[in-house]
């Protein structure tokens, strides 16, 4: 997947470069481009039909595995209670610090303009905003199938949370027949997706070649402009996490650096937390002198079920999108995607890189009321911020373990 990832990330230069060639040297050849231009469409397409079906097995698998990890003793039941806490604290967060880095360094309006006019995104019907009213009865849908039809993610996600809650009081053997059907679901909509991701650099050349067949090179300005944003947001909140561990989970400075610094080159080579765990166990014990009955539950289960940068780049991206279209979410909005980002930052844990942005990132931007076609060319950039998320994932990882220790030690 990181090979594709850095494919696809040639494709991406490639294409605004050939579509910058042809918008100034050869403009006779603008006909063709645009035939080209529609396959990107069309894989565009093939990816956005996933996130309905993945959100909503993907949400009712995790919820009913975190209510099971739950029963299981008071040292998971309190390490789910502090993700829990995290995560939300993470999704103000990423609100807050993405909206101040954006009005210091605001997006260009002619720059943003050309670029979603390259993107081939029209510019979103703005509706009047909901009343609370309107929005508390919204919560929960109606008719579920509807609000599947409708992309209406925040009412789906409130049935999907409850419908998971709900398998947790049956008899285990309903509950498991529905668990499994879901499991096999979620993990029939990641093949698709993973075999859309396989023409990924066909498709992302395609959509790149159209933008800078209109835009030209000022596009790349504007990508690079979302890199660093959301680069710099998730850094932040990486450095949180290494406060949290220092301060919350008392563990010394020149400690807690030391024991994490292996931990964070094995995550920045290899972009996966999984792969990172030996590596977090050997600083928590070795390294940290946490107790091995602590290390050895709450780790494997921050991995599965916690990470902390999910929300804060997921939330960076979408109100990065949302100024660049120039939208200014309501409150309500924003609570809702709040309440979005944390349900989808549980249930897609686990997931690669590019699977899991799809499936984060598209809930959270409809629940912002906020347009998700440009997210194929974004896609074709995320093998860098994902560097960052990992960094952030397995600092909050080693810290909450660090934290829950505290509590264990005699």
């Amino acid at each position: 997947m990181k090979i594709l990832s850095v494919i696809v990330l040639v494709a991406l230069i490639a294409g605004i470069a050939a579509g910058a060639w042809v918008r100034s040297d050869a403009p006779h050849l603008s006909g063709a481009a645009e035939i080209i231009e529609a396959f990107g469409g069309l894989w565009l397409n093939a990816l956005r039909m996933t996130v309905v079906p993945l959100v909503v097995s993907l949400l009712i698998v995790g919820i009913a595995s975190v209510a099971d990890a739950a029963k299981t003793g008071g040292l998971v039941l309190r390490a789910i209670i502090l993700f829990s806490l995290l995560l939300v604290f993470a999704a103000c967060y990423g609100v807050a610090v993405t909206e101040g880095v954006l009005q210091l360094w605001p997006i260009d309006a002619q720059a943003a303009d050309l670029f979603l006019h390259g993107a081939g995104a029209a510019g979103p019907e703005v509706a009047a905003p909901p009343s609370f009213i309107e929005w508390l009865q919204g919560l929960a849908p109606a008719n579920p199938v509807k609000a599947a039809a409708e992309s209406a993610i925040l009412p789906l996600v409130f049935f999907s949370v409850f419908f998971g809650f709900a398998t947790t009081r049956l008899e285990p053997i309903l509950r498991d027949s529905i668990v499994t059907f879901f499991r096999a679901v979620s993990e029939a909509m990641i093949v698709i997706v993973r075999w859309i991701l396989i023409a990924g650099p066909v498709g992302v050349f395609a959509l790149a070649l159209g933008v800078g067949l209109r835009a030209g090179y000022g596009a790349a300005q504007t990508l690079l402009h979302y890199v660093a944003v959301v680069s710099l947001v998730t850094l932040s909140v990486t450095i949180v996490a290494w406060i949290i561990g220092v301060t919350w989970g008392r563990q010394p400075i020149g400690r807690f650096t030391g024991a994490m610094a292996p931990v964070w080159a094995i995550a920045a080579s290899t972009q996966s937390s999984l792969a990172s765990l030996p590596a977090m166990l050997d600083a928590a014990l070795r390294g940290l002198r946490i107790p091995p009955h602590v290390a050895d539950v709450t780790l494997p289960l921050a991995v599965a079920l916690f990470r902390f940068t999910s929300p804060v780049a997921n939330l960076a991206v979408c109100f990065f999108v949302a100024h660049l279209y120039g939208i200014e979410p309501t409150m309500l909005q924003i609570i809702g995607a709040i309440f979005v980002a944390f349900g989808v930052s549980v249930g897609s844990v686990g997931l690669p890189g590019q699977i899991s942005f799809i499936a984060s990132v598209g809930p959270i931007a409809l629940a912002l009321g906020v347009p998700i076609e440009i997210l194929g060319i974004l896609i074709a950039v995320e093998v860098i911020p994902d560097i960052f998320r990992t960094l952030g994932n397995v600092t909050g990882h080693v810290a909450t373990t660090s934290i829950l220790a505290r509590g264990e030690r005699t």
